[in-house]
């Protein structure tokens, strides 16, 4: 069983005061990475900026909860998942994709992937690729207060998704049960590079 946590007398403009607090540490910690995969300074300039990430490291650590950030929602119900790897406002680690549900229930999302996601050169990882269709088709298959979770995930290559601004989408197929199908892909400028199928499935704790 996952754990949820509501955060009594966390209102929606104490949510907004701690997004604007802690998002621009996190898109700096975005730049700092990409910066480190493609700086060319020299040595001393390295150990200079090495010195201070690691005081930086340390300021931050002097109060720091002891878990993982997990899912947390606010005393009027809005969900803050925050350390997620995929939209963590929180998380250097996530692109972040910012997804938009339609009227159609379809989800969409328009991102920028850069030189942290790269496999083949100049080219999106593959694992990447799998995990972002695994959250948007998981969005899709999502509905307020009910828990979904990923039981198979097929995905199909179709070519080479270049690094930069892509676009991803889903959509529920069908329903069955406590099963429920979705399918989307990732397409950059040219169309879809990569396509995925997925079943979700509603666990037995969240049903009781």
């Amino acid at each position: 069983m996952l754990d949820y946590t509501r955060v009594e007398g966390l209102g929606a403009d104490d949510v907004a005061r701690l997004r604007a607090c802690y998002e621009p540490l996190t898109q700096s910690v975005r730049e700092l990475i990409d910066a480190t995969i493609r700086t060319e300074v020299g040595p001393d300039e390295v150990a200079a900026a090495t010195a201070q990430i690691d005081a930086a490291t340390q300021r931050l650590r002097r109060a720091q909860r002891e878990t993982s950030f997990g899912i947390q929602f606010s005393a009027d119900g809005d969900s803050m998942p925050w350390g997620n790897a995929v939209i963590g406002v929180r998380n250097p680690s996530a692109p972040p994709l910012v997804i938009r549900r339609l009227a159609d229930g379809s989800v969409r999302s328009d991102f920028v992937l850069g030189a942290a996601f790269e496999g083949p050169p100049g080219h999106v990882h593959g694992g990447v690729s799998a995990e972002l269709l695994d959250h948007v088709l998981g969005d899709a298959a999502s509905a307020p207060g009910v828990h979904r979770l990923t039981g198979t995930l097929t995905v199909r290559y179709l070519r080479l998704t270049p690094l930069g601004r892509l676009h991803a989408e889903a959509r529920i197929s069908r329903t069955d049960g406590v099963k429920t199908y979705a399918v989307g892909h990732l397409a950059d400028e040219h169309g879809p590079t990569v396509e995925a199928e997925a079943v979700f499935i509603e666990p037995r704790w969240a049903r009781q």
